[in-house]
């Protein structure tokens, strides 16, 4: 040492030095006979981790609901409907052409719906016929997509539309009906006569059979070619409404307004946050709700980390007071315990977040095989509307979950941390 040293002090360390790193390591590794909490630390890293794999996943598997059901569902009814006077107006073809060129607008179908009996097989039920151009059947994706060549063909085919319609392939189990079938449909919408209005029927021929992902839409809708809907119901020429298909539906406010321009004076338009409110308000609802119960569970899984590091002070009494005699200051000794019980948070936290995600990822994996083992559906598409466990993982969820997590584990190391630095090693030293 020279003499330009010799006479300074050292300089002391700083916070989260690699010494005080080290020591909180040592103590969440040490045994219980050597005065450490291990047991604690592992029981505490496992109600973290599965605390936050649970909310990952339920949070996921949330948003994967509102996303395939909200997709299946805008598929089928659409994202906007314009009703009014354009709809009876003699340049309605024109209104339609402008609609169309609004930036934005995918696809604008005119059609038909009305209430009807199904009878076949001796079975009678009821619906909704929904009359459309064979063109426009490819604005509903799921519904399109899952008819065949032949069937997308036949549909609109023969006079006046022809007479093949197409159902649904709940409907079709429900009436044990397949392709080539035949299938009557009567209307309330009939002729007057001296007893009252009958109603009118006809037979028509079952021209494929769809999905479109929703089986309560499979089970109560057929579609029949518009021309044909419009003779068989009475209504010659009329459109009951316009349905419109937008890029973004979730951002459908913006849409409104040049699709009311474009329709002219006397257009009503309506979008689906109104005609599916109540449908989107519990699914809002249930996720907040959700999300904060599930919170408060990461919470109480984060609480473990302040017994165990309650314990861990109390056997390291005597080191604490040796410590606090050769130099260490009290922050010195409050970082030490704090970073002992953060570093449980912290790997709960990782761990949790790595078993959440591929959980979601390989939920359908998952799925199928417990099916397997048990021997039963677990999700039944006649139930809940889909066909597997959706799930879609949102980057803001997972970043929110993380933070509230470490936040938790964090809080929950603060207290017993500052009771260690508080402890006197004088007191400390007494009894030992």
């Amino acid at each position: 040492m020279t003499d330009a040293t010799a006479g300074k002090p050292a300089k002391p360390a700083g916070a989260f030095s690699s010494w005080e790193i080290g020591l909180a390591l040592r103590y969440l590794r040490a045994k219980r006979k050597e005065g450490g909490v291990a047991l604690i630390a592992v029981i505490s890293f496992i109600g973290i981790m599965l605390a936050v794999a649970v909310l990952i996943s339920v949070m996921s598997i949330m948003s994967g609901f509102r996303t395939e059901l909200l997709n299946r569902m805008l598929s089928f009814n659409g994202h906007m409907y314009v009703h009014g006077q354009v709809l009876q107006a003699p340049d309605r073809d024109e209104a339609l052409a402008r609609i169309r060129a609004v930036p934005g607008v995918v696809s604008v179908t005119p059609l038909t719906e009305s209430p009807a009996m199904f009878t076949a097989h001796g079975r009678t039920t009821g619906g909704v016929v929904r009359g459309i151009a064979p063109e426009n059947l490819n604005s509903m994706s799921f519904v399109y997509q899952s008819l065949d060549e032949e069937a997308r063909a036949r549909f609109g085919q023969g006079d006046y539309g022809g007479d093949n319609i197409l159902i649904g392939q709940a409907l079709a189990d429900q009436m044990g009906l397949r392709i080539g079938d035949l299938m009557t449909l009567i209307s309330p919408q009939g002729g007057a006569t001296a007893f009252g209005d009958l109603g009118t029927s006809k037979t028509y021929v079952i021209g494929g059979i769809f999905q479109s992902g929703a089986a309560d839409y499979d089970r109560a809708y057929v579609f029949m070619p518009l021309e044909q809907a419009q003779l068989f119901f009475g209504k010659e020429g009329l459109w009951d409404a316009i349905e419109l298909k937008v890029e973004d539906p979730d951002q459908v406010a913006r849409y409104v307004q040049p699709v009311s321009e474009a329709a002219g004076q006397g257009a009503l338009v309506s979008d689906w946050r109104n005609t599916m409110a109540a449908f989107w308000s519990a699914l809002k609802i249930e996720r907040v709700a959700m999300g904060i119960i599930l919170g408060l569970v990461v919470a109480i899984a984060a609480m473990n980390i302040i017994s165990g590091i309650v314990m861990l002070v109390k056997n390291k009494g005597r080191d604490i007071a040796i410590l606090r005699t050769i130099g260490a200051s009290p922050s010195s000794i409050l970082r030490i315990f704090f970073m002992a019980g953060a570093t449980i948070g912290v790997a709960g936290t990782l761990a949790g977040l790595v078993l959440g995600l591929l959980f979601c990822w390989n939920i359908g994996a998952i799925q199928s095989f417990l099916e397997w083992v048990l021997q039963v559906q677990l999700f039944p598409a006649d139930v809940y509307m889909l066909d597997g466990v959706p799930a879609l993982v949102d980057p803001g969820d997972v970043f929110w979950v993380t933070v509230w997590s470490l936040l938790m584990s964090c809080l929950a190391s603060l207290p017993p941390s500052w009771n260690a630095s508080r402890i006197d090693p004088v007191e400390a030293l007494r009894y030992e």
